[in-house]
């Protein structure tokens, strides 16, 4: 993310889920941004490549993205030709209410603990996915009797069946990251030592190059600076702790921040909300 530019928190899902079937050429993305809620992503046809942590995703035709609540991410799409994908949002709390044990959204869960996101379907769940998705479409667009009840239905059996893909690990594919060694190696030794003095000179003699040309690389690459990268990840870093209950001092100290105050104007311009919020 280039340096300076802020993290957006993209709203509230107001409705218990929200289909989208889009097709066309323009493919206008947001910028890096995060939901209150979680997202699947299915291409249809097109290019687009999905960031997200620190790996880039390539998808192809019927690829699935699974999109935790909080995960920071990006499209990165080819406008050269037509984009056709489905987008969906879930309010989980909606599902839990619904089903409390069928553990609908484990699928999400899983992705991001393992940073699995992108999983390929066989021909066989393709077959079920279109089917689902046209049962879906269906019942929003008719008029029959019980069709929203039809249409909860559709979507609890795709969430049953996006959690049978995600346990079985059929069809993960890991993400692309960087393609220089140099610089993928200078991601991996950030992400491991957040809390270590990390400047550009240290980083650059790591990989044996000049500070300019690491610089120039660096940038190239990943698209930020050296400076804005480290700072995402400390934060990114540090919004995963607090979510995960530990306390916000605790966490910015344990994501190399030494200074509170300046961690909480970071954090709340990057996420539009302060620490103790998040929490």
């Amino acid at each position: 993310m280039a340096k300076g530019r802020t993290v957006a928190r993209e709203g509230y899902l107001k409705e218990n889920y929200r289909y989208f079937h889009l097709r066309d050429t323009a493919g206008a993305e947001r910028d890096f941004h995060f939901h209150e809620f979680d997202k699947v992503v299915l291409l249809i046809s097109g290019r687009v490549d999905y960031a997200l942590e620190s790996s880039v995703y390539t998808l192809r035709p019927w690829d699935v993205l699974l999109v935790k609540h909080h995960t920071i991410h990006k499209a990165l799409i080819d406008k050269s030709e037509p984009y056709e994908r489905v987008i969906l949002y879930l309010d989980r709390r909606f599902f839990d209410r619904m089903m409390p044990d069928a553990g609908l959204f484990d699928c999400f869960d899983r992705a991001d603990e393992r940073a699995e996101y992108l999983f390929a379907p066989d021909g066989e769940q393709r077959a079920k996915l279109s089917e689902l998705l046209r049962g879906i479409e269906e019942n929003l667009r008719g008029e029959a009797y019980g069709r929203q009840a039809m249409c909860d239905a559709f979507v609890v059996q795709l969430l049953v069946l996006l959690g049978r893909l995600s346990s079985s690990g059929g069809g993960a594919r890991a993400g692309e990251g960087v393609h220089d060694d140099k610089i993928a190696a200078v991601l991996s030794y950030i992400n491991e030592n957040l809390t270590a003095q990390l400047d550009v000179e240290q980083l650059a003699a790591l990989v044996h190059i000049s500070r300019y040309h690491f610089m120039h690389l660096f940038k190239a690459q990943t698209g930020t600076s050296v400076h804005a990268y480290v700072r995402q990840r400390r934060l990114m870093r540090a919004a995963r702790l607090i979510r995960e209950g530990m306390s916000a001092a605790r966490a910015a100290e344990e994501c190399g921040f030494a200074d509170y105050s300046a961690f909480h104007r970071a954090f709340t311009a990057a996420f539009g909300l302060s620490p103790g919020k998040l929490k």
